[in-house]
């Protein structure tokens, strides 16, 4: 088999407390799609965070592309994937959104659809529904967006004077479960009240002003105060004093996995301090990745 290109497609956190379906920043784990020239359509991976996923014409990647080709009249042209990912899969950290983002990619490159960014943008929302996971995954760094009458709109920057520690519990929780515990109305008030902490938290994050991001970050009305009773760590971060060189701590998209933002200085301290917190967790650091996916047509020579 002939080795075409590689796709790498960072994972990605949304919402980031108010910030609900609209605010997605990229991060520093990567799903990576190697491409060979084959007779079918089939997939291969290995590493835990790929267990259980198909790897026929149902994987996701595959299955975006090739819908993606039909919709331009194209036959997505048959393809091997060679996959790797440590992304894990139902924690919050965009693992759909990335082989949402990995499928786009794969479609223009095999059939030179030639799409804009916009377009892969618009193409990737309406299959996730929302734009801050794979507008993160597609951008890099910090997005802020919406999805509206089926076009995306989205400001990007990029992000450098922070660091996060990622917590990552061993169980997985899906989307809809998480979706389906929240309100489906919001008290006028509290609209009011959280969608002007969402405001400020923005402005505060593009001006990389990490304290009273942090201080807007654990404010959240929208859907924090409901999933932080089935996400057990958020909730006894929510109970704790958070030690200095916290800024705030967020819900990584639906959960369970929680993000704590932390003065880049003191990273080490954070680690230790939520190693021992959490010692049936995952902890590790997880930078922000400034850039989104991309192609690479270098061939490897062994």
């Amino acid at each position: 088999m002939k080795r075409l290109f590689e796709i790498s497609v960072p994972a990605s956190t949304a919402n980031v407390g108010p910030g609900f379906d609209s605010i997605g920043i990229a991060l520093s784990r990567y799903l990576k799609i190697e491409v060979f020239d084959n007779e079918k359509y089939s997939c291969e991976g290995s590493g835990e965070f790929l267990f259980g996923i198909p790897f026929d014409e149902s994987n996701l990647i595959l299955k975006t592309a090739i819908e993606i080709a039909r919709k331009y009249h194209k036959e997505l042209p048959k393809c091997h994937l060679k996959l790797s990912s440590d992304i894990p899969l139902t924690r919050g950290l965009g693992s759909s959104a990335s082989a949402i983002v990995g499928g786009i990619l794969l479609a223009n490159e095999l059939c030179h659809l030639n799409l804009k960014i916009e377009e892969q943008l618009n193409i990737a929302t309406s299959i996730e529904g929302h734009m801050d996971n794979v507008g993160a995954s597609l951008y890099g760094g910090l997005v802020i967006g919406t999805y509206i009458e089926g076009e995306a709109f989205i400001h990007h920057s990029e992000i450098h004077n922070v660091a996060i520690v990622g917590i990552i519990p061993t169980y997985e929780l899906e989307t809809k479960y998480a979706r389906n515990i929240l309100p489906k109305t919001l008290p006028y008030n509290d609209a009011i009240l959280s969608s002007s902490f969402s405001n400020l938290l923005i402005t505060a994050m593009l001006t990389e002003n990490w304290v009273l991001a942090g201080n807007m970050m654990k404010r959240d009305l929208f859907h924090e105060p409901y999933r932080s009773q089935i996400v057990k760590e958020l909730e006894v971060l929510k109970n704790r004093k958070a030690p200095g060189f916290v800024y705030g701590y967020v819900l990584s998209g639906a959960g369970p996995t929680v993000l704590a933002f932390i003065k880049s200085e003191e990273i080490y301290e954070a680690l230790d301090y939520f190693k021992s917190l959490f010692p049936d967790c995952f902890v590790d650091e997880i930078k922000v990745e400034n850039t989104g996916a991309i192609v690479n047509h270098e061939v490897h020579h062994n």
